[in-house]
C-alpha cells in the first residue's frame, strides 16, 4: 500500500491532502514577513510551510551572478545580488524553525545545492522537497537520498523516463518518496498542467504516494487533482499577490488558501463510498418529495385497477411509486376512497 510518513503524519491513499504552503523566498528576505506567513499559513489549516535555500555564488555561474539585472521585480542590479536580497540569514533560518516549532506547524525546505543542504541538515529539517529542475540531477539525489529522510520529488521539465531515473536513484537507498506532477511554468495555464499524468504515475508507481505541485493562480485544480489522487499538494503562498516578484502574482492569499484546505478537507469526505446506498439525511427529503400510489376516485371492491385508477401523491408515507405495475391489471378485495393509500393487502390473492 502507498504510504509516506512526514513528521508525525501518515499520508495513503485513504488520507486526507498533506498540504504545503510553498512561501519560497515571498518574504523577500525579511524574518518579521516570514514570521506573518507562517501565522497566516497555520490560521489557513496548512500542514506544513516550505522555504527555499541557495547559495546563489556556489549555485550560479560568475557570468550568471553577476550579470545586469533589470527587471521590474529587481531588488538589485545584479542577478546574483537580487537573490542575496531574497535570502534569510543562518539565525534568521535558525529563529524561523523554531518559530515553526512553537506554532506547530512544519517547517522544511528546497535546498537548491549541495551547501544549502548541508546548511538545512545544520537545521534537522525533517524531509526535503526536491526542484523540478534538480530532478535529473541524479548526483545531487544521491546526496539527498543518503539522508535517510523522506524526499517529496517535483517534476516540472520532466519525462516518465527522467522520472524514473530520479526513482532509481533514490530507489537504492529508501523509498521514502512522494512523487509530484508539475509544469514549471509561472504560473501555469490549465491546459498545461496535464493532470491525468497523476494518475498515470499512480499506476507506474504503487507503491508511493503521489500529488501535484501546482503553479495555477487558482483552487480549483487542485481538487481535480485530489480526486484523481493526489494526496500531497503544493501551493505557493502570499500575503499580497500586488508585492514585487514574479512568484506573488500566482500565489494564494490567505483567504485563498484557507479555502483551498476547507475544499480539499471536503473533498475527501465528499468522495465517500463507492457503493450507492441511502444515506440517512436523505429520508425525510424523499419521503416529503417521492411518490406513492392513491386512488384516483372512489373504487368499488371488485374493481380491476388500470392506469385511470392511479394517481401518484406526495409524500412517499405509502406504495411506492415503483410499486405500480405490480397493482395494474389486479381486482381489490375492499372498496377505496379518492387519494386512499392503495396497499398490498387490499388485492384479491395477494
Amino acid at each position: 500500500m502507498r504510504s509516506i510518513h512526514f513528521k508525525n503524519i501518515k499520508i495513503d491513499s485513504s488520507s486526507k491532502a498533506f498540504v504545503i504552503a510553498e512561501i519560497g523566498n515571498n518574504h523577500q528576505g525579511d524574518l518579521e514577513t516570514a514570521f506573518k506567513l507562517v501565522d497566516e499559513a497555520k490560521i489557513a489549516g496548512v500542514d506544513a510551510v516550505k522555504f527555499q535555500k541557495r547559495d546563489n555564488k556556489k549555485l550560479f555561474t560568475k557570468e550568471m551572478y553577476f550579470s545586469k539585472y533589470s527587471s521590474e521585480n529587481a531588488f538589485a542590479p545584479t542577478y546574483g545580488e537580487h537573490r542575496d536580497k531574497l535570502e534569510l540569514k543562518k539565525d534568521e533560518f535558525e529563529k524561523l524553525k523554531k518559530y515553526c516549532d512553537t506554532k506547530n506547524i512544519i517547517f522544511f525546505a528546497t535546498p537548491f545545492d549541495t551547501p544549502s543542504l548541508h546548511f538545512l541538515e545544520e537545521l534537522h529539517c525533517p524531509f526535503y522537497k526536491i526542484a523540478s529542475a534538480d530532478h535529473e540531477n541524479l548526483h545531487f539525489l544521491r546526496d539527498v537520498a543518503k539522508l535517510n529522510k523522506p524526499i517529496i520529488l517535483s517534476t516540472g521539465g520532466g519525462t516518465f523516463d527522467s522520472i524514473q531515473s530520479a526513482y532509481n536513484t533514490i530507489n537504492k537507498f529508501h523509498n521514502k518518496l512522494a512523487i509530484l506532477q508539475c509544469t514549471a511554468s509561472y504560473p501555469c495555464k490549465p491546459e498545461e498542467m496535464n493532470l491525468s499524468v497523476i494518475s498515470t504515475l499512480s499506476d507506474k508507481y504503487p507503491n508511493n504516494v503521489i500529488g501535484l505541485s501546482d503553479h495555477q493562480n487558482g483552487i480549483s485544480m487542485a481538487l481535480v487533482a485530489f480526486t484523481l489522487g493526489a494526496r500531497v499538494i503544493e501551493k505557493h503562498f502570499t500575503l499580497d499577490r500586488t508585492l514585487k516578484g514574479t512568484d506573488h502574482k500566482f500565489s494564494l492569499e490567505p483567504q485563498g488558501l484557507k479555502k483551498l484546505v476547507r475544499d480539499l478537507e471536503r473533498a475527501q469526505l465528499a468522495l465517500g463510498s463507492p457503493v450507492k446506498k441511502i444515506v440517512e439525511s436523505e429520508i425525510n427529503p424523499i419521503k416529503k418529495m417521492g411518490k406513492k400510489l392513491v386512488a384516483s376516485r372512489d373504487l368499488a371492491k371488485g374493481t380491476i385497477i388500470q392506469i385511470d385508477c392511479i394517481n401518484l401523491k406526495s409524500p412517499q408515507d405509502g406504495l411506492p411509486a415503483s410499486y405500480i405495475d405490480k397493482i395494474i391489471g389486479r381486482k381489490i378485495n375492499r372498496d377505496l376512497k379518492e387519494e386512499e393509500d392503495f396497499d398490498l393487502d387490499f388485492f384479491i390473492g395477494n
